[in-house]
């Protein structure tokens, strides 16, 4: 038996079946292993490392955990959240398991609330006068001699916003389904941003009480959304339930614990303290109180806190009940008070060993923020620049078109490029309808592009694009589209430029002066409105005209700009068929990203 043992690199959780194929056997064969050694398992159950190590050893194989690269590779495609590299930092010997954090996802209407509730009043003493009265935005419960924390705070935007953010948002998302609505436009949001962020997904298929209830058909519609039950032999487990009848919620706790025992939620109760802000405000009598979520470490009474660019000693902390506490466990929400300034929900937060150490951290990450705000754009034609630094493997995109009719070709376009580049098209999600700010928020938490086909952005997602160095691309024909990305892979395409709003002016009357034509008579609302800049004549809300400002006058005297507040004479090129309440917004074009 001179054979040398093969060594084969193994994740640290993977299904029975994948296992299977990566020892080159047959998933009976392994779980009759499994079973001889005390584990019961089906195909798609995750085994950790250990056990997957096992059964390895018996089949003639050397397991080696493949960390490196699966960490190299999360790094690479930008999907690595800051608490996961500080956890990364931590001694291997010193993590031990901490409770999973669950947020729950799904369409408005199907029983997010109401499941909550019934998770929160499944743990409430009976007896216990009010039960569970303080609402600090999380709460954990205890099942099977187990802990879970939920984030009290459900919606796809909140987790997408803590991604941005640096933030996870949880470790196991709980996507709620009503039973006899099915999947819905918000569903398939919610799936898109549970999926970039590269967590597990556990459905609730709620109102299973219901008579019109059609859960077969459901789990068809999950299916179509890469979402394929496990009893159909798929990797997602599906967990009937009623939240009025508070029906199935033992089965749902066993599934998030049964996920929570295959993922490696870890972390150091003696390490580095740092966690996440999940909520904050102003309380009139006590001043900021923020609650926090603690991810490693042990986070105790007077230590100095860094939260965002807010930072204080902590005065009092309590825990989900209203409870004074005095330290705080991994995975454990707090409410604390001390804060100088409300922190943004998202934000990380670290503990250091004085508030001047803290504000001095606050002065480099203002400076690491404008300097980086300058480099951290997500562009079409930058993304060949980061592939050729190896910045980046993939492109994120996320399509949204006029109607479903649009979708399917361009997506069939998209993905047929996935053959011919080496950069990999990863589209995050794809829908008709307007872009939303919703978009732009999960663009920003995944670095990506939003394309849309015969379609407009709302002005707020154009607000929150422009703040987050967001890049918005809309096109009329579709091989246009194909091109644009083509050439983006191939590092050929054209700088993007974009217009900056300088300055608006509402027209109050309408003046003719010979030899000139026609001027209109404004007030400059926002900004300034500068001579020969261009200019947006704006009737209800629609694009009449467009050309460049020919003449500026403020009072009597030509001028080269009127500011906020001022009247002014405005003359466009090309047109002098003003109306009083038109809006003349002005701009620049600039680069996109300068």
């Amino acid at each position: 038996m001179a054979e040398e043992t093969k060594k084969i690199k193994i994740p640290y959780t993977i299904s029975v079946r994948d296992l299977a194929k990566v020892l080159q056997g047959n998933s009976i064969q392994v779980m009759k292993i499994l079973m001889a050694n005390g584990v019961m398992a089906n195909i798609n159950q995750l085994v950790d490392f250990d056990t997957a190590a096992i059964v390895a050893s018996e089949m003639g194989f050397e397991a080696v955990p493949d960390t490196v690269e699966e960490a190299e590779e999360k790094e690479t495609s930008g999907e690595l959240p800051l608490w996961r590299k500080i956890i990364d930092r931590e001694d291997p010997k010193d993590l031990i398991p901490r409770p999973p954090i669950v947020t729950i996802l799904g369409h408005v209407d199907h029983g997010k609330t109401s499941l909550l509730d019934a998770i929160r009043h499944t743990d409430v003493a009976e007896g216990e006068a009010g039960g569970i009265t303080q609402h600090i935005g999380a709460y954990q419960i205890e099942n099977r001699g187990k802990q879970i924390t939920f984030l009290d705070t459900p919606g796809h935007a909140a987790f997408s916003a803590m991604r941005a953010r640096g933030a996870q948002g949880a470790d196991i998302v709980v996507l709620v389904v009503a039973a006899n609505d099915g999947v819905m436009p918000q569903t398939k949001e919610a799936i898109s941003h549970a999926k970039a962020a590269q967590v597990p997904i556990i459905v609730a298929l709620n109102k299973i009480d219901r008579s019109d209830a059609n859960p077969e058909l459901v789990k068809k519609q999950l299916s179509d959304q890469g979402l394929t039950p496990d009893e159909w032999e798929g990797n997602t487990m599906v967990v009937p339930v009623s939240a009025k009848q508070k029906l199935g919620i033992d089965d749902l706790m066993e599934a998030i614990l049964l996920i929570a025992d295959n993922t490696q939620i870890l972390a150091n109760p003696k390490g580095k303290v740092f966690g996440t802000v999940v909520e904050a405000s102003v309380d009139p009598k006590k001043g900021v109180m923020a609650t926090l979520l603690v991810q490693n470490g042990t986070l105790r009474m007077g230590n100095v806190v860094l939260a965002g660019e807010s930072c204080g000693k902590i005065k009092a902390m309590f825990d989900f009940r209203g409870k004074k506490i005095m330290r705080a466990l991994p995975s454990t929400p707090v409410q604390i008070m001390g804060l100088s300034d409300v922190p943004t929900a998202g934000d990380i937060f670290q503990v250091y060993d004085s508030e001047k150490e803290a504000r001095m951290v606050i002065e480099q990450m203002k400076a690491d923020a404008e300097r980086n705000q300058k480099t951290s754009k997500a562009t079409l034609e930058e993304l060949f620049a980061k592939y050729k630094a190896g910045e980046t493997k993939e492109l994120n995109l996320i399509i949204k078109t006029d109607v479903n009719g649009s979708l399917e070709p361009i997506v069939n376009s998209l993905n047929e490029l996935n053959k011919e580049g080496e950069i990999k098209i990863n589209i995050l999600h794809s829908e008709a309808g307007n872009i939303s700010e919703n978009d732009v928020m999960l663009a920003a938490a995944s670095r990506a592009v939003v394309i849309g086909f015969n379609v407009q952005a709302d002005n707020v997602a154009k607000k929150k694009a422009e703040n987050e160095g967001i890049s918005i691309r809309i096109y009329n024909i579709i091989y246009r589209l194909i091109e644009d990305v083509e050439k983006a892979l191939r590092g050929m395409l054209e700088p993007e430029f974009q217009e900056k709003v300088i300055g608006k002016a509402e027209v109050l009357a309408v003046f003719k002066i010979s030899k000139v034509g026609m001027i209109a008579g404004c007030r400059v609302r926002e900004g300034e409105i500068r001579k020969n800049s261009k200019v947006h004549v704006y009737r209800n809300n629609e694009v009449i005209h467009s050309s460049e400002i020919s003449s500026l006058k403020h009072e009597k005297d030509d001028v080269k700009e009127v500011k906020t507040g001022l009247d002014c004479g405005i003359g466009v090129k090309g047109f002098d068929t003003f109306e009083p309440g038109d809006i003349l917004q002005t701009y620049v074009v600039e680069r996109f990203g300068s």
